[in-house]
């Protein structure tokens, strides 16, 4: 049958942060979403994450999924060369950088791109209350801690060195993780940064996002942030699937 997206996207600077270091990208009649989070206490954070939506945003989707992948990567590659020569020019401490995570979709498959912390999750319909799942996996020294047994996953984002991600555009080591997998009616995506999932729990994500179409749900998300102090940039992007008939 194959599927169609719908979606709803927002960001917030939150309740402490001076400027809004994240940044979006919603173009559901291309099949194409991301979320880059400038990485904070660097030089021009905004900056980084601005120019990774607008090289993604470019692209002129090719027919083939892997091959739009591809495109993305390339880009984004492109976008990780300029930041560091905008940063050596600058000085040789100077960072400028960002997280990113990307989904591409078409009516039968989805795959996903991700460097950083930034994630992307997926519940899908079934019984007694659906599937949810984090489909990427943190580049950051917590989830390394955790991968080695030193600390438990509950613990992570509570660690002092939860804001160290070891993969980056632009800050010193590229390499994407990835996946590929087919799509199914009813599915929801959730793409975000780490202002959603430090402050909010992945069973109350996963509530919202079963109980509400994408804009509810992603309002709903963002309140919960802001109830509980938002100390950082938060950015929302939810994909609904349905069947394209």
């Amino acid at each position: 049958m194959g599927c169609r997206f719908t979606s709803h996207a927002l960001t917030h600077i939150g309740l402490v942060r001076q400027r809004n270091e994240d940044a979006l990208l919603e173009r559901p009649d291309l099949g194409l979403w991301a979320v880059a989070d400038g990485m904070g206490g660097h030089e021009a954070g905004d900056f980084a994450s601005a120019s990774i939506v607008t090289a993604l945003g470019a692209i002129e989707p090719p027919a083939d999924l892997g091959d739009f992948a591809e495109a993305a990567i390339a880009e984004l590659h492109a976008v990780d060369a300029a930041l560091r020569t905008r940063a050596a020019k600058l000085g040789p401490a100077v960072v400028i950088a960002s997280t990113v995570v990307v989904l591409l979709a078409n009516a039968d498959e989805f795959a996903c791109l991700w460097a950083g912390d930034s994630r992307l999750y997926r519940w899908r319909p079934g019984q007694p209350s659906g599937e949810f799942r984090q489909l990427t996996v943190d580049h950051s020294k917590v989830q390394e801690m955790v991968e080695a047994g030193l600390l438990g996953p509950e613990e992570a984002h509570r660690h002092p060195y939860s804001n160290i991600v070891t993969r980056s555009i632009g800050g010193g080591h590229l390499e994407f993780g990835h996946l590929r997998e087919a799509v199914q009616p009813g599915d929801r995506f959730l793409l975000c940064s780490d202002g959603l999932t430090n402050m909010v729990e992945d069973a109350e994500i996963a509530q919202e996002l079963a109980a509400a179409p994408p804009r509810e749900a992603a309002l709903r998300l963002r309140d919960h942030v802001l109830a509980r102090g938002a100390i950082d940039n938060v950015t929302i992007v939810i994909v609904h699937a349905e069947p394209a008939a």
